[in-house]
């Protein structure tokens, strides 16, 4: 497909991928394919209604979970005791929580790696120059408007594959 890769952070047992921009359900496809030319196994959020049958079975398969943005559930705290818990843990978000432009993106990322002491890895794409890259990481101090102030800005030159549809917002 003709896609290149630039990555220099060092992969811990334990972290999250910040992936943006998010702007096609292609963004998925190339997620997908790159985790297992690499040979990983990455667990991902997903909105629910994307787990009917049979996709349902197909999206836990490859290590989906269901959000449901209707309840308000503690997610936050179970997948960072989950984190705390496991020996491994591997968990892509995209921040922006959806395909369409959204310059107020979620930090329920950002609050797991915190509770967790997980590094957060930052994953580009650019369609434009078919790269994925992960040239940056950001430890979480808890200064969350700093920190996602850092991360937006490590984002800000990619452009999706609709970029009209990405916002790193003010």
């Amino acid at each position: 497909m003709g896609w290149t890769k630039d990555v220099t952070i060092v992969h811990p047992s334990k972290y999250i991928i910040c992936l943006a921009p998010h702007t096609s359900n292609w963004d998925f496809v190339l997620g997908q394919l790159y985790s297992g030319a690499e040979g990983w196994k990455i667990q991902f959020l997903m909105k629910k209604e994307w787990f009917f049958w049979p996709l349902g079975l197909l999206f836990r398969h490859l290590g989906g979970i269901p959000v449901y943005r209707d309840k308000h559930t503690s997610m936050t705290d179970a997948l960072a005791s989950t984190a705390l818990r496991e020996d491994t843990f591997h968990l892509t978000i995209t921040p922006e929580g959806t395909r369409s432009a959204n310059g107020e993106w979620k930090k329920g990322f950002y609050f797991i790696a915190m509770k967790a002491n997980l590094p957060i890895l930052l994953y580009g794409l650019d369609y434009n120059r078919k790269l994925i890259q992960c040239t940056e990481q950001i430890i979480p101090t808890g200064d969350i408007d700093s920190d996602m102030q850092k991360i937006k800005q490590y984002f800000k030159d990619f452009k999706g594959k609709h970029p009209e549809n990405f916002t790193i917002g003010e």
